[in-house]
């Protein structure tokens, strides 16, 4: 189903697959929809991070009613919505319905992505009880507001992954946080007009950069997809420079 509406006349065209990649690289928490014993839907919070392609991944207990589910029937679906609704209306904001099958995955890229963004869990992640789990996507249903709401399969939603720039990640975060603070400072407050603060950089992919600043993610797209390390350096060092160029 896409049932879009023509845009007014100096409006940027609405992209559907950007309005959703945004949402999934952005949303901290979801609402997680598994199916108990008994073939009924249960509604639970999770937090949430992401994959290099973009697939959610959750941090889940054993002893959690939706792991349980999980474990008997991985088909579900997450729920994430994005900024929007600040003003007084939740309906405001952009979100997105992703259906698939959820299951633990050990990769521990996928752990490490989701640490960076929630570190708070790192106390009891390591727990016997504990693992990470990776939602494999089929598709996912937009809703941007009136006249955007498009169905989406997940070959658009997700991206390709580059095992270049991915066997790279971890220390490209790590150089960035520890000797570019001021970098990272400048692409939220010139490029993206966010509040100053202590921002941090929490994963990479071929088509954006991800930071968060105490409970505030923030996503920084790239002007075209990177393919290698050193097309990423310089990709962020023009970024710079067009941030100190917007803040002279």
């Amino acid at each position: 189903m896409n049932d879009t509406a023509p845009e007014p006349s100096g409006e940027t065209p609405f992209d559907a697959v950007t309005s959703a990649r945004q949402v999934m690289r952005l949303a901290l928490t979801g609402s997680l929809a598994t199916l108990d014993e008994a073939g009924r839907p249960f509604a639970s919070l999770v937090t949430t991070a992401t994959s290099f392609t973009g697939e959610p991944v959750l941090l889940l207990s054993d002893l959690a009613v939706h792991t349980q589910n999980l474990k008997r029937d991985a088909r579900a679906s997450l729920l994430l919505v994005g900024p929007g609704g600040e003003a007084g209306d939740p309906l405001a904001g952009a979100r997105v319905s992703l259906t698939g099958t959820v299951s633990a995955d050990a990769d521990p890229a996928l752990g490490r992505r989701f640490l960076a963004r929630h570190p708070e869990a790192e106390g009891y992640a390591g727990f016997k009880d504990f693992a990470f789990y990776r939602m494999s996507v089929e598709r996912g249903h937009l809703v941007a507001g009136f006249g955007r709401i498009v169905d989406i399969p997940a070959d658009d939603l997700l991206i390709d992954f580059d095992e270049a720039l991915a066997s790279t990640e971890a220390g490209a975060i790590r150089h960035m946080n520890d000797d570019h603070a001021d970098a990272l400072q400048l692409y939220a407050t010139e490029l993206l007009d966010l509040p100053a603060g202590p921002w941090r950089a929490v994963g990479l992919d071929t088509h954006g950069f991800d930071m968060i600043c105490g409970d505030m993610p923030a996503r920084l797209d790239f002007p075209a997809p990177v393919g290698d390390p050193g097309s990423l350096r310089s990709t962020l060092a023009a970024l710079a420079k067009q941030a100190r160029a917007t803040a002279a």
